[in-house]
């Protein structure tokens, strides 16, 4: 019997308590909160390697820590570009992949969510 082939990750889920407001036609439109849910798959870098699910949440908060309770619009990039949910899941996905490699993992999929009902995915291509 041929042996399967086998992929791993972890999930793990994020809090960012925030405000913000939105951007159009050259206006800003009114602050208001938000509690985004983070969802984060995580891979090892080595199939070997196993690793502890309090380094990766540490290396994880590091990246959403600073911005819990601010105004997201007054904090880099976010002073020059929209505050969107997709320009958040971008940031992120972007931010966490890199800081995820201090630990020989790195981030397979980011599920972004304002809401119960509204998520935004972003995939490794």
């Amino acid at each position: 019997m041929k042996k399967m082939e086998k992929r791993y990750s972890y999930r793990l889920h994020f809090y960012l308590n925030a405000s913000h407001a939105m951007r159009w036609n050259n206006q800003l439109g009114e602050e208001h909160p938000h509690t985004w849910e983070l969802i984060c798959q995580v891979a090892r870098g080595s199939d070997e390697h196993f690793i502890r699910f309090n380094e990766i949440e540490e290396q994880i908060q590091t990246i959403i820590d600073p911005l819990q309770g601010q105004f997201l619009n007054l904090v880099p990039p976010f002073d020059q570009e929209n505050p969107s949910l997709e320009q958040l899941g971008e940031y992120f996905f972007d931010q966490i992949d890199h800081q995820l490699a201090t630990v020989h993992c790195f981030l397979t999929q980011l599920e972004i969510g304002e809401s119960p009902t509204r998520f935004f995915l972003v995939k490794r291509g």
